[in-house]
């Protein structure tokens, strides 16, 4: 099975996560930030992904600092159960409704990370959660998981809907393209030879 865990220890962050690209969807989310938890057990759900996240980090301050080194974490997890990504599809992308909201997430596993992020939100929390939050997220596990990934929320009016369908059309997107391509024969999907 594709899987593997990183521990990342900082002044303001102490992270445990395990991810098994081959799962089911089973997820054991504790970052103490209840709408990350949230994301994180629909990104686990809709990508077929076992995923355990444990953060502790100075929510005392702000969210700010566990969210993203949860996405550091997160992302190089993801890099390091891929291995040398023989066999994958590569490319996916999708578009995920979630009510009035609409978001395409395309993602390359191209070991070159780039985010485009073309997502407005109209309200700055959801909950006690920032909205703006939820970029550095992606930013965060776009560059340590090696993706070019593309989010672009084409509408949407509730900002619960709107992050939502960022997160459920990552996993969409992520499940097609880790998948094992049988006519790829195990080789790297390059003409370089590697990603």
């Amino acid at each position: 099975m594709r899987s593997a865990s990183i521990s990342r220890k900082t002044a303001e962050t102490d992270i445990a996560v395990t991810v098994n690209l081959d799962g089911t969807g089973r997820s054991t989310i504790a970052t103490g930030i209840g709408f990350l938890d949230h994301m994180l057990d629909l990104l686990a759900r809709h990508a077929l992904f076992d995923l355990d996240v444990k953060v502790d980090g100075d929510l005392h301050i702000d969210q700010h600092h566990s969210a993203e080194d949860c996405g550091i974490a997160l992302g190089q997890a993801f890099a390091k159960a891929l291995g040398d990504k023989r066999g994958v599809t590569r490319y996916a992308d999708i578009h995920l409704p979630m009510d009035e909201a609409l978001t395409r997430v395309c993602v390359d596993i191209s070991g070159r990370p780039f985010l485009v992020f073309r997502t407005v939100f109209r309200v700055e929390k959801i909950g006690t959660f920032d909205t703006e939050l939820v970029r550095e997220w992606f930013q965060a596990f776009a560059m340590n998981a090696g993706l070019t990934l593309h989010v672009e929320t084409l509408y949407g009016d509730n900002a619960h809907h709107i992050a939502e369908s960022c997160y459920k059309g990552l996993a969409r997107a992520l499940r097609k393209a880790v998948a094992i391509d049988p006519r790829e024969e195990g080789r790297v999907p390059s003409t370089k030879g590697s990603l």
